[in-house]
């Protein structure tokens, strides 16, 4: 099964103490023992770092251990989906048409990638936003791990 992950979806993997870290890393080993295809967006890939290295309470990790999980676990398994100029201008004047605002900018850009992709599960910890925003084919994908 070709399968898209949110970025929320690999740290929860990455990081044995979140909470949700028992729903999310049989989906990366699914990917890394090639049972699914995985795919996401080359965004999650600096979101990703951003997110490991800046975790509150003393519970970031160091760059280059964020690096080295990146490496290990996403870029020797998952395709990469990018979007052109044309891709962010098109999901920039749907959310504004729609009045999507914010940090769900981040999520619409997540769906547009995740439907580049085709996609036939789309995994986040976001399904309310996600399926707030995509459209009737893409809303039956989401869901969590």
């Amino acid at each position: 099964m070709k399968v898209f992950c949110d970025t929320n979806v690999l740290v929860a993997a990455f990081l044995t103490d979140h909470p949700h870290h028992q729903a999310a890393r049989p989906v990366i080993e699914r990917v890394k023992a090639r049972s699914d295809e995985g795919m996401l967006s080359v965004h999650s890939l600096a979101e990703s770092y951003a997110v490991l290295t800046r975790l509150p309470g003393g519970k970031q990790v160091a760059p280059l251990v964020a690096w080295q999980l990146i490496q290990e676990n996403v870029m020797k398994s998952f395709s990469l989906v990018t979007l052109n100029s044309r891709d962010y201008a098109k999901v920039l004047e749907g959310a504004a048409a729609n009045g999507v605002g914010g940090g769900k900018i981040y999520d619409a850009l997540m769906l547009a990638a995740a439907a580049k992709s085709g996609a036939e599960r789309i995994y986040t910890f976001n399904v309310s936003h996600f399926q707030s925003m995509a459209d009737g084919g893409l809303r039956d994908r989401i869901v969590a791990p």
